[in-house]
């Protein structure tokens, strides 16, 4: 197999080489005026980053606060993310990066007026809005009758990269080609990039950035320590997944519905409340499956459910009931 020319710009690492360093900065401004459509005087001319870069022999080893935080002339502040890995609540957490930047503009005998607006923009690998077909989505304060923006201070902009399916013959705005360019730049061939950078060199630089003819051994090392450490934790999610399919960890207690899962189906309502303890269901082992049938029939049995009721909701057989509830009674008394 070819050895790709140009790395990936969602490693955290790489992606930090192209939008946070001053010598890159061009690119940066660049991308910032394409996502938010800043056209004539409204252009961001020049930025300042508001954080030293960490040291690239520590950078892959911590997750930083946030990826890339600089300031235009005018003051506004712009947060630049890239999250490879499925985060639970990332929208909240975005919300309190900027709200923490937002706050933190306000020095001693500083006064309310003076705080300017806080812009997040964030490049997604999974799905954040399942219900938005749209990959790209902005989100503003609007007021609720009139729809204006009086309220002008955050702003929000996602990529989803898995919702982005066009081809290069196929994109029709600059966004669409930063969308294909954190999506595809390892596989983009010659040819693709002619057509990326004909009316926009930017991209040409971009992809400078991020060939690896032009790293050092040790840029490389650091690129590929964070490569690892991401595959790690796939793995690490992959196993504990796993194990937990195998002994059946499967635990469902939803107050006021029947959730039960058996066979796949949900079952089981039992003086109103859920019932869904199923330790060792669905793709379980055997022995998985036979326990989760028994520890379900031992819930329904303190629930007062009739021997009927556990045998349709079960797969044990008379006998093996007939043990259970033995046992059950023997244990009690």
């Amino acid at each position: 197999m070819a050895v790709e020319k140009f790395l990936d710009p969602k490693n955290d690492y790489a992606f930090k080489k192209i939008f946070g360093t001053e010598k890159n900065k061009a690119i940066l401004i660049h991308f910032l005026n394409d996502m938010l459509g800043f056209e004539g005087d409204k252009k961001i001319a020049e930025v300042r980053f508001l954080k030293p870069s960490q040291d690239p022999e520590i950078a892959y080893k911590k997750q930083s606060i946030v990826d890339v935080l600089c300031s235009d002339e005018e003051g506004s502040q712009y947060i630049v993310e890239m999250q490879v890995a499925h985060s639970t609540g990332f929208e909240k957490r975005a919300q309190f990066y900027a709200a923490r930047a937002y706050a933190s503009q306000m020095n001693e005998g500083g006064v309310y007026h003076q705080l300017k607006e806080i812009i997040f923009l964030a490049i997604t690998n999974f799905v954040m809005f399942p219900d938005k077909p749209g990959y790209r989505s902005t989100h503003v304060t609007l007021d609720t009758e009139s729809f204006t923006r009086d309220l002008k201070d955050f702003y929000f902009s996602f990529l989803e990269l898995p919702k982005f399916t066009k081809e290069i013959d196929e994109l029709e705005t600059v966004v669409d080609k930063w969308a294909y360019f954190f999506k595809h730049a390892p596989s983009t061939t010659p040819e693709e990039l002619d057509k990326l950078t004909t009316d926009d060199l930017i991209f040409k630089e971009a992809y400078k950035v991020l060939d690896q003819f032009y790293w050092t051994e040790q840029e490389l090392f650091t690129y590929q320590a964070e490569m690892k450490r991401l595959l790690d934790e796939r793995v690490i999610l992959e196993y504990q997944f796993a194990i937990c399919k195998a002994e059946g960890e499967a635990v469902g207690l939803v107050k006021g519905e029947a959730v039960g899962l058996v066979k796949g189906e949900a079952v089981g309502l039992v003086k109103g409340e859920a019932v869904g303890l199923v330790k060792g269901i669905a793709q379980g082992k055997t022995e998985g499956k036979k326990e989760a049938m028994f520890r379900f029939a031992r819930y329904m049995a303190s629930r007062n459910a009739s021997i009927e009721e556990i045998k349709a909701a079960t797969d044990l057989s008379e006998r093996e009931l007939a043990e259970l509830m033995a046992n059950t009674s023997a244990s009690e008394s």
